[in-house]
């Protein structure tokens, strides 16, 4: 399976490296130059114990990419899942989803295949919902479903 995964923090960066490890061709995508370049020189900007004996092994095996194209990531890809940071918002301290609907937007114009669009951030319900009404109503052609995919607690 092709995967493209959205944002490279902490869910998304761990989740890619190891659905390649499980055998899947997997591109990360970032739209930060400085954090790509570092992951591309096999450096991980996170803590986690093996990650990055993983993520080089994988990078050397020709599964795992790092990327800034998303549409060339997503066009290629069966599965694109959304792992982009949901700050809480100031003053309300609800998750703000100004990142994940962006990248449904940019996601939708780059649909050109089933896709399978997978929300892995921290979201409120009702998420998949709005983040299917925004790639229907930027791209009505494309043929996609929305499946949730949260991650548990850290340490757990």
């Amino acid at each position: 399976m092709r995967v493209a995964m959205i944002g490279t923090g902490y869910v998304g960066l761990v989740s890619g490296v190891c659905f390649s490890d499980f055998g899947h061709e997997v591109v990360c995508v970032d739209k930060d130059p400085a954090k790509l370049e570092m992951l591309r020189a096999g450096q991980v900007p996170i803590y986690e114990p093996g990650l990055q004996e993983l993520m080089v092994r994988n990078m050397e095996s020709g599964r795992l990419h790092f990327s800034n194209d998303l549409p060339a990531a997503v066009s290629e890809a069966d599965a694109v899942f959304i792992a982009v940071g949901t700050p809480a918002r100031r003053g309300d301290g609800h998750a703000d989803l100004t990142y994940v609907f962006a990248a449904a937007e940019e996601i939708a114009h780059a649909i050109d295949d089933y896709t399978v669009v997978v929300i892995k951030s921290t979201v409120p319900v009702g998420t998949n919902r709005q983040v299917q009404k925004i790639i229907a109503m930027a791209n009505p052609q494309a043929d996609f479903d929305v499946a949730s995919n949260p991650s548990g607690p850290v340490g757990a």
